[in-house]
Formats: C-alpha cells, structure tokens, sequence
C-alpha cells in the first residue's frame, strides 16, 4: 500500500525569533492519523542568523536559495516537493497552519486539485497596516476584473496544491510577490474543482514584513498588465491557427 505524503513549503529570511513556531504549529501527528507521511522544506534565502539551525533541529529539510525572491523561493521548493499535495504558508507566523488537516479532508471529500485563502474574512488588529490593507483590496479588485476569477485575496500567500497540477508544462513568470498572483492563475485554470477558503490572518510575531508595497505593488500591477497582454495574444494565435 503506497503512503500518501504532504509537503510544506515555507520561505524563510532572517526569520529566528518565528520559524521554530511556525513548524511546531503544523499538526503532524494528526496527518499522520490520516495516512499522511509529511515533509517541511523551508527555503532559506540566505538567513544571517539562526533560521537554518532551528528548523534543521525542528525536523526540517533546509534549502538555500541565493537567488532572491518570493516567487523563486517557492519555485525552488516545488522542485524539492514529493508530496501528493503541497501546502504553503509563511515563516512569520500569520498564517493558520493548524487547519491543515480539516482542508486535506475538505480536498479529499470534494476532490479538490486546488485551494487558496482568503486573510480578509478574519483577521488580529495589526495584522495589516492600513497601505497593506487598501493596496491587497485594490489589487484583488484589478485580478477579478482582468482575469474574470472571483476571488477575494489575489495575494495571499496559504495555498494547497496537488502536485498533479504543476506538471512539466508548469511555467512561471513571476519571481517576486507576483507569483502570488501568478499562481492562482495558472491553478485555477488547470484544477476541475478549486476553492478560496476564509482563514484567521495573524499578526506577524517579530521582526519587520519583507514586504514593500509601493515597489512591489508596482511590479505586480506590472504584472497583470503583462499576463493579461500574453493571453490576449495567445487567444488571438489560436484563433488564427
């Protein structure tokens, strides 16, 4: 009998004071009831201070990636994955890795290749500066309108993906904070049946948001304009051919 298997990714940069709750705070015994075999990979992008050695003690497997970026971080750790179903999440302890479980049973019940979160319906004072909070709506705003998918958070960052749908013909763009947005895309086009769950968004436990809006709201703006030109003309080529 084969064992399923669950992997978690998580980025990680100078993440100490967090990283060692975060990875305590995944119910591993409970997806091992399930008949899950579960791995932690976190990718480190260079850490100058003890993120690598506590989660190597916590039972992590440690990537480091150089290459800097968001989007390039998880690329990475897609590489990496074995897992039936990939689990994402970040290191800073704002989101609710607990619920892992009940979405696994969610999936299985409804067959379900692709689930993403939704931070608005609930989240701690603080979690959100009021920037953060106007940039993510407006930015969900412009991806329902250019894209034609409902969604309520384009950006966040909680995903639960089976491993079916990033085939050999998965190509990403983005390597930055847009392959948040990127990747909903490209899995809600490929699932048959998809979900945005609501999720309790926390506030990050130390240290400052890698996260810098006006720049990287920018490049992400840049980047709907662009994927939407792309499919515009890829239309366009099938119709002609």
């Amino acid at each position: 009998m084969s064992t399923k298997k669950i992997s978690i990714i998580i980025p990680a940069l100078n993440e100490e004071k967090s990283i060692g709750k975060t990875i305590d705070s995944i119910p591993v015994d409970a997806l091992r009831r399930m008949g899950y075999e579960v791995e932690i990979i976190v990718v480190d992008g260079g850490s100058m201070d003890r993120t690598r050695e506590i989660a190597t003690k916590k039972g992590a497997k440690v990537i480091i990636e150089l290459r800097r970026g968001y989007g390039r971080a998880y690329m990475t750790g897609f590489k990496y994955a074995n897992g039936d179903i990939i689990v994402t999440g970040d290191a800073d302890g704002t989101y609710p890795f607990e619920i892992i479980p009940r979405v696994i049973k969610l999936m299985e019940e409804y067959n379900l290749d692709f689930v993403t979160t939704n931070r608005f319906a609930r989240f701690e004072d603080g979690a959100w500066s009021p920037v953060h909070f106007v940039g993510n709506k407006l930015l969900t705003l412009l991806f329902v309108f250019m894209f034609g998918i409902l969604i309520r958070d384009s950006q966040s960052g909680m995903w639960f993906i089976r491993r079916s749908l990033l085939n050999n013909d998965c190509r990403f763009m983005g390597t930055g904070m847009e392959f948040s947005t990127e990747i909903k895309i490209e899995m809600i086009r490929r699932a048959k049946k998809w979900l945005e769950l609501p999720i309790s968004y926390k506030k990050r436990k130390s240290g400052k948001t890698k996260v810098h809006w006006f720049r990287d709201g920018l490049h992400i703006l840049a980047f709907l304009v662009k994927k939407k030109i792309l499919d515009i003309f890829g239309m366009m080529r099938k119709r002609i051919l």
